[in-house]
């Protein structure tokens, strides 16, 4: 089916069926949102093909453990689904992580136990686990596991070789191979320690760059490429993580924005460790800088080439370079640059044949896929729009498609499509996912069984996360988790009282720009009554909270059910549409967000159910930022907020993200002053909930304190709840009930008549 682009919001008010109406219901409470089992239903994680093609496997909580993960698998040719390895038959206790560790899963956002990460070897024969600080090998036929590694120390980053024989890790700041079959374990660098990191990513490639490795192997499994990070140049901040039973003075190298990033050197070696070879990093002007960053490294299918991603400190400029190992030469393929900034991405693809690749640029100022010669010449432009590609999926070679999912039909879904590799007809794209929604797409390999395949992991807005299975062609084979809400879903007893919402647009005030909403109405709304409104708000960029994606039993459907609208609204400078939409924040944050917000209430004030004098703001992380400079700079609209673990002064956060959007301290002092929180206390005038997590490591809890002190010597009265122990995510159903209790009550307190 071709079909050309549209504009789109025409998706959401044709498209959702009504919620079904059930006999039995029950009264949702925040003590049973954050209870197992969970009311989302089964909802699988980690989905992957294993390497022939013919099997699915996932990971499951379990029925009496949320937070204690299996792996399962889907066979594709019994057609069964079972448990392929329990976590506890691995290893069963408590389990114990390196800080180094702990740290990790924070920023990749792993939560829980058992069984968190897993690898197939590249025959799909046997699966890789690191459990616990060791790592563990499991052969299916023979369903039986072995430990592979028993040091004091602590193994992060464990990796199958592509060929797999051998096992990759970190160990104590170095890097490792094991090889299987003889058990020998070689180390291949030996400096690792103290400030220098072998193998390793730095703290913003974790936190910002979505880059959490940093070592490479070569697809003939003969080199390795690895960085060697030093942090010497990095200042070392003292950050106190409070608990309820003591303090953690923590020593951490923090590079806060304007101050000195880590030294970064990319090298190869063989797998014997006996020969280490620095590449020189080039940038645009084909000179070494060491004040850069380096976010993605790949190599070419030949093993010969190794190509790596060159950014600028400023963020302007990305080079991606190529360099022959034997040769030891390296050229330029490519060079973005932008008067803002560039987004990474992960959209680059060799060919087999390594002479040609695909890359994603945003150059006409929608994100989209070309094809390059591998001397960096043009080829064609894949797909062209108003529109943008989320990511390349697939490249199907042998029969010339390339798949991918993004936003043609509306930015308010997740589609996935197919394009020719021809580059005949980029403004046309076949769409293969058939129903409205948001789909996350795995492709597996073709094999000689089943074809090419792929996952969909599905939910809209009326319909919870489903799994299926199909053909490539978009054909339905079956469903790994079907997730249907009858008697025996965890939802069902709420299910007749969850609101399906309102979605429309407005046009920004300086009319630059078209703003999509989600409104949450109380099904029993009286007629000449006026109803409190929460704007529940993050704000920030790379996110997207209209959608239309399941939400299911949340705490908004419990503040709907207290007698409260929600509203939430997308403003410039979120993500999926495109750069004229995103590019407005530079150098000035918390000004254009705020408008939009400000945009939104006005809206609200025409509905004849809304009570003006009762609209509050709530948000967390960016969203805790944007409600205290609601509050602060739009009382006016805004009558009360919560603000959650906010950025209160961006000097306080660090190089990768704050730089991109802020530019440099020296280079913009003024703007760094007038995106902080603290010119704006003065015109605080409604009642205010400040909370933070006492020991976050990612949004300092210093901001917070900071904010509290100024706040203190203006005399501005406002209420605190901080949480021991807890980081930015604010985990656990302990945390989470006692924080949503207080929201709400903070709420009520204010706006319930």
């Amino acid at each position: 089916m071709k079909r050309t682009i549209k504009k789109a919001l025409l998706i959401v008010s044709c498209a959702l069926p009504i919620f079904s109406t059930f006999s039995e219901e029950a009264n949702l409470s925040i003590e049973r949102i954050y209870s197992a089992p969970s009311l989302n239903g089964q909802t699988p994680k980690s989905l992957k093909f294993s390497p022939d093609g013919n099997r699915v496997t996932y990971l499951q909580g379990k029925a009496d453990d949320l937070n204690r993960y299996d792996l399962w698998e889907y066979n594709l040719t019994s057609k069964e689904n079972k448990l392929l390895v329990d976590s506890k038959l691995l290893f069963s206790g408590k389990e114990n992580l390196s800080n180094e560790e702990k740290a990790r899963r924070e920023r990749q956002r792993i939560f829980g136990k058992g069984i968190m990460e897993y690898q197939f070897s590249h025959d799909g024969s046997a699966l890789l686990f690191p459990l616990n600080g060791e790592v563990y090998y499991y052969h299916l036929a023979e369903k039986t596991a072995k430990r592979l590694t028993n040091t004091p120390s602590f193994e992060t980053d464990v990796k199958f070789s592509p060929k797999g024989n051998y096992v990759s890790y970190i160990r104590e700041q170095n890097l490792f191979v094991r090889h299987i079959k003889s058990g020998e374990e070689r180390q291949l660098t030996i400096d690792g320690g103290g400030v220098i990191k072998n193998g390793m990513s730095e703290f913003v490639a974790q936190e910002e760059m979505d880059r959490m490795t940093g070592y490479w192997w070569s697809p003939d499994e003969k080199h390795i490429a690895f960085l060697r990070v030093d942090e010497t140049p990095v200042q070392t901040v003292i950050r106190n993580e409070i608990y309820a039973d003591k303090i953690d003075l923590i020593e951490q190298r923090y590079p806060a924005t304007g101050t000195n990033n880590v030294h970064i050197q990319l090298a190869v070696t063989d797998i014997k460790g006996k020969k280490v070879r620095f590449i020189p990093l080039k940038g645009a002007d084909n000179s070494e800088n060491k004040d850069i960053y380096l976010p993605r490294v790949k190599w070419y299918p030949n093993g010969k080439n190794l190509s790596y991603q060159w950014q600028s400190r400023d963020q302007k400029t990305l080079v991606l370079q190529s360099y022959n190992i034997k040769k030891r030469k390296q050229k330029t393929l490519l060079t973005e640059t932008s008067e803002h900034w560039i987004n990474l991405h992960n959209d680059l693809y060799f060919f087999n044949d390594s002479k040609s690749f695909i890359w994603a640029s945003e150059r006409d100022g929608f994100k989209h896929l070309y094809h390059y010669s591998i001397n960096g010449e043009l080829i064609a432009q894949l797909t062209k729009g108003q529109w943008v590609v989320d990511a390349l999926k697939n490249v199907d070679e042998e029969k010339g498609w390339l798949y991918f999912t993004g936003r043609a039909d509306t930015p308010l879904e997740r589609h996935l499509y197919k394009v020719p590799l021809s580059g005949k007809t980029p403004e046309q794209v076949q769409r293969l996912t058939k129903r409205n929604g948001f789909h996350d797409i795995t492709f597996g390999a073709a094999s000689n069984k089943n074809g090419l395949n792929y996952l969909d992991s599905f939910s809209n807005i009326t319909t919870p996360k489903q799994v299926s299975l199909h053909q490539a062609n978009g054909e339905h084979l079956t469903w790994l988790a079907e997730n249907k809400i009858d008697d025996t879903h965890p939802v069902y007893p709420y299910h007749q009282q969850l609101v399906k919402p309102e979605f429309g647009s407005l046009t920004s005030d300086d009319g630059q720009a078209t703003l999509f909403y989600k409104l949450y109405k109380p099904n029993d709304m009286k007629p000449g009554t006026k109803y409190p409104v929460i704007v529940k708000v993050y704000g920030g960029p790379h996110a997207q909270r209209v959608t239309n994606k399941w939400q299911g039993a949340d705490m908004i459907q419990y503040m709907v059910q207290q007698g409260y609208i929600v509203y939430q609204l997308d403003n410039r400078g979120s993500n999926y549409r495109g750069t004229a939409f995103e590019f407005p924040i530079y150098q000035r944050l918390g000004e254009v967000e705020v408008a939009d917000q400000i945009t939104g209430v006005k809206f609200l004030h025409t509905l004849p159910y809304v009570d003006k004098e009762r609209i509050g703001i709530y948000g967390h992380s960016y969203g805790g930022y944007m409600a205290l400079m609601a509050m602060f700079k739009a009382g006016d609209y805004f009558k009360a907020g919560v603000s959650g673990a906010p950025v209160t002064d961006w000097m306080l956060y660090d190089t990768h993200y704050t730089e991109r959007y802020l530019n440099h301290p020296k280079a913009n002092a003024i703007g760094y002053k007038e995106s902080s929180v603290f010119p704006y206390i003065t015109n605080l005038s409604g009642p205010l909930m400040v909370y933070h997590g006492m020991a976050d490591d990612n949004v300092l809890f210093t901001n917070t304190t900071k904010l509290i002190k100024a706040m203190q010597d203006e005399n501005k009265v406002f209420e605190l709840m901080t949480y021991p122990g807890s980081k930015h995510s604010m985990r656990g159903k302990k945390v989470k009930t006692h924080l949503n209790h207080t929201i709400i009550n903070f709420f009520d307190r204010h706006f319930k008549l």
